[in-house]
């Protein structure tokens, strides 16, 4: 496993910051680690990079118990918050970035040309940190994270700063790394984002895991049929009511909760028969974005417990 935690605890003096939190993350997967200011992603990302110590609990980076300095030195981390020193020029940055990870200067040479050409930045080589944009700054971030050919790559934000063009340039960086075998391991509140690039998530909200499985299992539990057609009347919509849960309807406009997808045959037949001009019907699918919504409403709805029944709720805290 690229990632395992058992129970893994953190409290600051008083205040528990993570609860408790069991997760694995196999080698070569882009993992996608969700939830909303304050549900304990930060701390965790803290104790998995060794930048802080765990109270309780246990886990493993890359085999190794946390915190481990060789399973460091295999780990790329870019933070959601950086600063880097504007007077340094790009390549001077991560020549001292490879000099803190330990990599011999040959290696150092060999590989910043590269860090750079990866992120798009190799034009930019010797021009000063302080002249760069945001979005640059934040390829540069990735370029760091890169560096040391990590196995294990921690992504918080990558993309928060860049334009669509920039997103897509790392939506096929993160694609290239895992074609290599690299594990990725993603925070982000870009939820469209998360969905193109990642194979599994885990949504935390309110100091749980409140829902984790791979992405198409996830948006594949909502079975809705979106249709467009004439002659929706009432009395029509109220018929189709008896057999399926109208969930929209707005003029021409009709969607239906159906038990399964195979169920649109029997609603376009019934639309017929009750004299509705179908014009269009389509499955509609659930982003990941509707998702979240609805997990962390129903979170709150319920106080922060969350029957789901297909996922056992892991208490993780805030931070």
């Amino acid at each position: 496993m690229a990632i395992a935690t058992n129970g893994l605890r953190k409290q600051y003096g008083a205040k528990v910051a993570l609860h408790g939190l069991t997760l694995t993350v196999p080698r070569g997967e882009v993992f996608g680690f969700l939830g909303p200011n304050g549900a304990g992603k930060t701390t965790a990302v803290k104790l998995l990079t060794g930048l802080a110590a765990p109270s309780g609990g246990g886990g493993s980076v890359l085999g190794r118990p946390l915190g481990d300095r060789e399973a460091r030195r295999k780990v790329g981390y870019l933070p959601e918050l950086f600063r880097f020193h504007d007077w340094l020029s790009a390549t001077e940055l991560l020549e001292l970035h490879g000099e803190l990870f330990g990599m011999p200067a040959a290696a150092r040479r060999a590989r910043i040309p590269e860090a750079l050409e990866l992120v798009g930045l190799a034009d930019r080589a010797r021009d000063r940190v302080g002249t760069f944009s945001k979005g640059m700054q934040q390829r540069l971030g990735l370029a760091q994270a890169l560096l040391n050919r990590p196995a294990l790559v921690i992504l918080d934000e990558p993309t928060s700063a860049l334009d669509p063009l920039g997103r897509r340039d790392v939506r096929a960086l993160i694609q290239r790394l895992k074609g290599e075998g690299v594990t990725v391991f993603l925070n982000s509140h870009l939820l469209s984002e998360v969905e193109l690039v990642c194979d599994r998530v885990a949504f935390v909200d309110h100091g749980r895991v409140i829902r984790e499985g791979r992405i198409e299992e996830l948006l594949a539990t909502g079975r809705e049929l979106e249709i467009r057609a004439g002659a929706l009347t009432p009395e029509l919509v109220a018929a189709l009511a008896r057999e399926w849960h109208v969930v929209e309807h707005a003029g021409q406009h009709l969607v239906l909760a159906v038990g399964a997808a195979e169920e649109a045959a029997a609603v376009t037949r019934r639309l017929v028969a009750l004299g509705a001009d179908l014009l269009e019907l389509r499955p509609r699918r659930s982003s990941l974005e509707d998702l979240f919504v609805n997990l962390v409403t129903h979170a709150a709805d319920a106080g922060g417990s969350v029957p789901l029944g297909e996922a056992s709720p892991t208490p993780v805290g805030e931070h």
